[in-house]
């Protein structure tokens, strides 16, 4: 089968368009052939290896090359094949979910990372819900504890994570005030925020307003910028990290809030987003009731995985890349 594979970390140049053997499922693993594999920002991570620290934290990563040489973890297609043990799904299913390695024709996994797709989606917007929508979902219910009336600021509203914590939050009865730039206010207000703030107009940390549960998904802000806008007993949520240096990028910031929320009153948390069965059904619960629904900006076929990684890098596609097979 084709499939997108790297022998070494480094840009999109390290991607190789190339035959390798079609996995066959064992035990309790199904084999799916990928009609649409969604693109995210921790494929640029696994990609790069960057920053260092990620080598330790994920297990796919080794040291000095990856310990799966295909890319990708949404995935979205048919059900080809099962393992002896499988009892959920058979030959011709739709499901939607995660594994390692969904840049290729086909790819493998556990039945319990798979679910039966959307009927209310096309297969590419199947594509882009699961780890996107694990982060924004766990981030607001598990980390934050959104309430219904509680006031909620979504920082990088347009983004991947911040598009489905805007419509969970709205989805929890919280008041939502969305962060984006200028060109992505109309799509940040179509999906249902309150309120919509253009951060290239207004600096919403300038101290002057402040939101019970901040979800960062920006990376950029100070922890001291950030606690200003938050209520004295607010909670803060930190999706991710980007910047920073090459050992831990913007991860240093993650891993002080937990330890200055020991000195203050307000809650300053990290976010370390687990995929898991239950929460996928929760994800297509949502969807399937119209109150979740992705947004896709620009598909690309699976020979052109490296140029999908540079328009995510560019950040300038408006919605979630996908690679269709």
């Amino acid at each position: 089968m084709k499939a997108i594979v790297q022998d070494r970390y480094g840009g999109p140049e390290v991607l190789e368009f190339r035959d390798i053997d079609q996995p066959v499922p064992t035990d309790n693993q199904v084999l799916v052939q990928v009609h649409a594999a969604g693109v995210h920002r921790g494929d640029w991570h696994i990609m790069t290896g960057l920053p260092y620290l990620i080598r330790l934290a994920v297990p796919t990563l080794g040291l000095r090359k990856p310990k799966v040489p295909v890319l990708g973890m949404d995935i979205a297609g048919r059900v080809e094949a099962v393992g002896p043990n499988v009892t959920r799904f058979q030959p011709g299913d739709e499901v939607f979910g995660w594994c390692d390695g969904a840049f290729a024709e086909y790819a493998v996994a556990p039945e319990d990372q798979l679910a039966a797709k959307p009927a209310n989606l096309s297969v590419e917007q199947a594509a882009v819900v699961p780890i996107s929508g694990f982060a924004a979902l766990q981030a607001l219910r598990d980390v934050g504890e959104v309430q219904p009336g509680q006031t909620v600021l979504v920082i990088g509203a347009a983004g991947a994570v911040g598009w489905f914590a805007v419509q969970l939050a709205k989805a929890f009865g919280a008041q939502v005030t969305g962060v984006a730039s200028t060109s992505q206010l109309d799509l940040v207000g179509s999906i249902g925020a309150d309120e919509v703030i253009d951060y290239t107009r207004q600096d919403v940390t300038d101290g002057t307003r402040q939101w019970e549960v901040i979800v960062d998904t920006g990376g950029r802000r100070t922890l001291s910028q950030l606690r200003q806008a938050l209520t004295p007993t607010g909670t803060l949520v930190i999706v991710g990290g980007e910047g920073g240096g090459r050992w831990l990028g913007g991860f240093l910031r993650n891993l002080r809030a937990p330890l200055l929320s020991r000195f203050v009153g307000q809650r300053l948390r990290m976010l370390t987003s687990k995929p898991n069965q239950e929460d996928l059904q929760v994800l297509r619960e949502f969807v399937e009731a119209g109150k979740l629904m992705p947004r896709i900006g620009r598909t690309y076929p699976l020979a052109e995985v490296p140029e999908a990684i540079r328009a995510l890098e560019a950040g300038k596609t408006r919605g979630k890349i996908v690679i269709t097979v």
